[in-house]
């Protein structure tokens, strides 16, 4: 692109996303508002009496309910803690019509109108029993313990009932209430109660059929075990896999990539591994493994891993819930955290709570050591990065005409330092001049939880990403004819249903977690190898898709960042542990300095920066960035590189892998001698010869 042409959406880094918020206020509002509205206008066209008003105001209604229910369950949540539920509004809307049927007629029909009203109050009474049997059928489908990649098949888990009758009971009523909704409607239109006996009595009938289908769920035939067999059927399981080494997991929704990027470790390691997750949405969350995945909610239920064969958990990052396994004296601890970096995050105090420390290498050593949290040298084990095998090393300056750059910005963090992200100060600056460059070509891969704390970080992502799609088009205007062939679409196409196909289950939306159990059974023998076959064909399709001029912006879990980190010449990220691991490649990389510490102090802070180009917010160093990347011989850290890998991941022989083994296996070993110095003591004490005679020597005298 000609460094003359201003880019679009450059006009868009001045302006406030405050307009785009009060839009989406905006958008979010109509369906209550127009809900609102339509109950008043309801209760006017009622007393009127006025039919079209009634009518028209009830139709409304009842399709703006239908309408947030589909489109806006958080809203209709909202309504809820209002106490307008659903149930609330649809009796509202029913009884208004009744009352407008009773204004309209000029003639004394309380009698007739009587049966509706008695009608309609069967019809609620139905839903809630309705409810009430959901209830319990769910109740019998929660079992104390979540599986994956285990046959649960003992445990008689059946498909669960449609969701309709299950989950969404708002959905339900509006569903099953709209014949008698239409039925009042036509009442009023035509002025024939029977139309609206008719269609209560249809949905009642509807009401019926649900209430028995779900009541078939609670034959002792048709319920899946109690919770006691459940418990007892996983202590049998784990005396039969006798599972030896795992991992510990617990955390929010957007964490799960914490524990994920610990899966291939895990499943090489010596023994047989396992997860153990604590919230059951999480079971869901973690990425495609082998490994067979275990949730316990509860404490008493997490405790019976104490009787178990395991040896020794993994534990990638702290949560409130990780002293309650700790508490378990029968497994070592280690934590070997999700990312190292210079952050006081990676110097947590609770790390002291823990067997050992499992680090990358020396720096993460000192760390400890300076920050004074209370882990002793001798419990910080230096096992390097072992999921750091996949990254290709440095083979020289870009070839083609472009060169790849990777911004791979961290989030805001929860403490609320401006140094922690780029994103706000100096991201659109570091975007704009790469865009600016017609020899870039820009991945911009930005932290799952980029704006999660702070919305300003939220919201200079969004125009980042709006800057880059601006760029795209525009050079994909001047590069019409440089386009990878149709094959190449259809390849990454069909590698993507492979990968789908190894990687995920199926599930209808009304799945709970029992059918998922059912479904996710021991995986077949060889897939692990199948997919690593698969995932590697997939990038491969994934970056020959698209052309080599062509902005990316890269958001999902594919491709990883470490699949980045192979196609990019140079990265430019903050201070965070995505330096770490792209120093195993040792290609040049860039830190954006947003603390305030002059360059100097900013690299006595951060060690991890010693071996980059730091950026001011303003990015006026890109230009030499790029040069140094383009031209090696400028490049004044190429040595720094490779002293830092040594000094931040240790040495590479032995490699990582054998390493983060030999640190497994030594800490089971612990265990072991652990249970054996238990099990001496618990063994009763039985008296010699001697000791008899002693007390009887000791009575005689006492005597």
């Amino acid at each position: 692109m000609p460094k003359d042409v201003e880019l679009p959406g450059a006009r868009e880094v001045s302006a406030s996303p405050l307009p785009a918020r009060l839009r989406t206020a905006a958008a979010r509002l109509l369906l209550p508002t127009v809900l609102a509205l339509s109950f008043a206008v309801q209760a006017v066209g009622a007393l009127l009496p006025s039919v079209p008003l009634l009518v028209a105001a009830a139709a409304v209604g009842l399709a703006a309910d239908i309408a947030l229910h589909r489109w806006q369950r958080g809203m209709a949540s909202a309504l809820g803690k209002l106490n307008a539920t659903v149930t609330v509004r649809q009796a509202v809307r029913d009884f208004l019509m009744v009352t407008g049927l009773l204004r309209i007629e000029e003639q004394d029909y309380e009698t007739k109108y009587l049966a509706l009203v008695c009608g309609l109050l069967v019809f609620y009474a139905l839903h809630f029993a309705c409810q009430a049997v959901a209830i319990s059928v769910r109740r019998t489908r929660t079992l104390p313990v979540v599986t994956r990649n285990i046959d649960a098949s003992a445990l008689r888990l059946r498909p669960a009932p449609p969701a309709l009758l299950m989950q969404r009971a708002g959905q339900r009523l509006l569903m099953f209430g709209l014949p008698s909704s239409v039925g009042l409607l036509a009442a009023a239109v035509t002025g024939s109660a029977r139309v609206a006996a008719a269609g209560i009595a249809l949905s009642a009938a509807f009401a019926v059929v649900a209430v028995g289908v779900l009541l078939l769920r609670l034959r002792p035939g048709r319920r899946p075990v109690t919770s006691e067999e459940a418990l007892e059927w996983f202590e049998a399981w784990l005396a039969e896999y006798q599972p030896t080494v795992g991992m510990y997991f617990s955390g929010g929704t957007s964490s799960a990539y914490q524990a994920n990027m610990w899966l291939e470790p895990l499943a090489r390691l010596e023994g047989r591994p396992l997860i153990v997750l604590r919230e059951r949405f999480m079971v869901r969350k973690i990425a495609s493994t082998d490994i067979p995945i275990v949730c316990l909610p509860k404490v008493a239920d997490l405790m019976r891993l104490e009787q178990s064969t395991l040896k020794m958990l993994i534990h990638p990052s702290n949560s409130g819930k990780t002293s309650q396994v700790l508490r378990i004296p029968t497994i070592k601890h280690a934590f070997v955290n999700h990312g190292e970096s210079d952050k006081l995050s990676s110097c947590n105090p609770y790390a002291k709570a823990y067997d050992e420390v499992w680090v990358a290498g020396p720096a993460a050593r000192e760390r400890y050591a300076l920050a004074a949290v209370g882990v002793d040298d001798k419990d910080v084990v230096e096992i390097g990065r072992p999921q750091l095998d996949v990254i290709q090393p440095y083979a020289g300056a870009p070839t083609g005409p472009y060169t790849t750059v990777l911004y791979a910005p961290t989030w805001e963090g929860w403490d609320g330092n401006p140094g922690n992200t780029s994103v706000i100060e100096a991201g659109e600056n570091i975007v704009r001049a790469l865009l600016a460059d017609p020899g870039v070509r820009l991945l911009y891969k930005p932290h799952p939880l980029t704006g999660s704390v702070e919305p300003r970080a939220g919201a200079a992502n969004a125009r980042i990403q709006e800057m880059i799609r601006a760029a795209s088009a525009a050079r994909a205007a001047e590069h019409a004819d440089e386009r990878p062939a149709p094959s190449a679409a259809a390849e990454l196409a069909a590698r993507t249903a492979e990968l789908d196909r190894l990687t995920t289950s199926s599930f209808r939306p009304g799945a709970d977690d029992a059918e998922r159990m059912l479904l996710q059974t021991a995986p077949e023998p060889g897939r692990a190898a199948a997919v690593t076959a698969a995932t590697a064909a997939w990038e491969a399709a994934y970056w020959a898709s698209f052309p080599a001029w062509e902005h990316q912006i890269v958001t999902g879990a594919r491709p990883t960042v470490y699949a980045c980190f192979n196609v990019a010449d140079v990265l430019i990220s903050d201070v965070s542990s995505v330096i770490s691991d792209y120093l195993e490649s040792e290609k040049p990389y860039a830190v954006a300095n947003t603390s305030g510490l002059s360059e100097q102090d900013f690299r006595v802070t951060f060690p991890t920066v010693r071996a980059g180009a730091v950026l001011t917010p303003d990015a006026s160093g890109i230009p030499a960035l790029l040069e140094s990347v383009r031209h090696p011989e400028k490049d004044t850290y190429a040595e720094a590189r490779t002293e830092l890998k040594l000094h931040l991941l240790g040495p590479s022989d032995p490699p990582s892998v054998v390493r983060f083994n030999e640190a497994a296996r030594a800490l089971c070993a612990e265990a072991d001698e652990h249970r054996a110095a238990m099990a001496v003591r618990a063994l009763p004490v039985i008296p010699t010869q001697r000791d008899a005679e002693t007390t009887l020597d000791s009575e005689h005298v006492r005597g």
